[in-house]
């Protein structure tokens, strides 16, 4: 099984509630986050050209599971994974952990689009060299 990509992620203080607990929303930024940057590692982007259409990943399902609080300027350690990996969709999981302690998993789901500012986005197969770097990470 490969190893997950891992990035960290301070909690600021307008990630939380009044208690000072990271809020349920904020993990669904960070799980952005962490996949920008796990995309950026592999030389793409979260929107690339090829033969002359913009190419990206919109979201179609998004979860998270919460296991135990994060706190203002607590460093969060996320663990990034394919865990499916289609013809034309990414399933990326999401490990949340704070010195060893589950945190949260989250789950997100991309369609591979072309996308135009004059039209709806168009899903298509995932072309073969940004799957060829994709498998290389999945499950």
């Amino acid at each position: 099984m490969p190893t997950p990509f891992q990035t960290t992620r301070l909690v600021e203080f307008h990630d939380t509630d009044m208690a000072g607990i990271m809020h349920f929303a904020s993990f669904f930024t960070y799980m952005e986050s962490a996949e920008h940057e796990f995309i950026r590692s592999l030389g793409l982007s979260i929107f690339t050209k090829i033969d002359g259409q913009s190419i990206s990943f919109p979201r179609v399902a998004a979860s998270c599971d919460y296991r135990s609080p994060a706190r203002c300027e607590d460093v969060l350690e996320i663990a990034v994974s394919i865990a499916r990996l289609g013809t034309k969709s990414i399933s990326y999981r999401f490990d949340f952990t704070l010195d060893g302690r589950e945190v949260a998993q989250g789950e997100m789901t991309c369609v591979c689009c072309v996308v135009s500012p004059d039209a709806p986005p168009r899903s298509i197969s995932i072309p073969d060299d940004i799957a060829d770097l994709l498998r290389t990470h999945a499950a």
